[in-house]
């Protein structure tokens, strides 16, 4: 057991997820860090340590249908409880007209983006119970408010995603629990770069800076639910 805020990220090992992580570990959480590399992984465990944090590694597949449930059990086992989850692991898919898009990117799309974070709730709900002020959220995207042409799956991932949130933070209404999206609007990442290849990356903010107001979302005086939470910058 620990006292400390015990906090769960996907995609940690790069991105926002990365950043998050960091900040989060700075904050004094013990960061639960969730991605498929387990060599980033290690690079970002050694950034934390060298901080003065402190991580618990997950090498793992969000896709592994199985992979929400062992690791709720390894958590419950050794530290009883989760007072946070940032579901933040995502993947942007095939851009291009709906018709010219493969059966496999289709379905990965929705698989990774909306799915496993319902294997996420559907695991980690019991634990995030057990915590005195548990606090959840998930990143969603702009192409919600703003659809457009050519990113049918990505789209549609996300517009499921933030209808599956809004229910769960109205199912937690009346507990400690909160749960809101967080949409951070254009970063530097490699994604980013994916989708807007002719972009200059360097007049998008850094991760680092989103960050900081993503992780307000999963502190224990967090008060808001069932909001969408648009990134505000300078």
């Amino acid at each position: 057991m620990t006292d400390k805020r015990i906090t769960l990220v996907t995609g940690a090992s790069r991105g926002l997820g990365r950043a998050a992580s960091l900040q989060l570990a700075s904050a004094g959480h013990q960061v639960i860090a969730v991605a498929r590399s387990k060599a980033a992984l290690e690079a970002l465990d050694d950034e934390i340590k060298a901080a003065g944090g402190s991580a618990t590694l997950v090498p793992m597949d969000l896709k592994d249908p199985k992979a929400a449930e062992t690791l709720a059990t390894a958590v419950e086992s050794r530290f009883g409880r989760l007072d946070g989850m940032l579901g933040n692991a995502g993947v942007l898919g095939t851009l291009g007209p709906l018709q010219t898009i493969g059966p496999r990117s289709f379905e990965e799309t929705i698989e990774v983006n909306l799915t496993a974070n319902w294997r996420l709730i559907r695991a980690f709900d019991l634990l995030l119970r057990q915590s005195a002020s548990p606090r959840v959220a998930f990143i969603t995207s702009g192409v919600v408010p703003r659809p457009r042409a050519f990113w049918g799956p990505y789209q549609a991932s996300k517009w499921g995603l933030e209808g599956m949130v809004f229910a769960y933070a109205d199912e937690a209404e009346k507990t400690s629990m909160r749960v809101n999206l967080f949409d951070p609007g254009a970063v530097r990442t490699t994604m980013r770069a994916d989708a807007m290849p002719g972009e200059d990356p360097m007049t998008l903010p850094a991760p680092e800076a989103v960050a900081k107001q993503l992780i307000v979302l999963l502190g224990e005086n967090e008060t808001r639910n069932g909001e969408r939470v648009v990134v505000s910058l300078p």
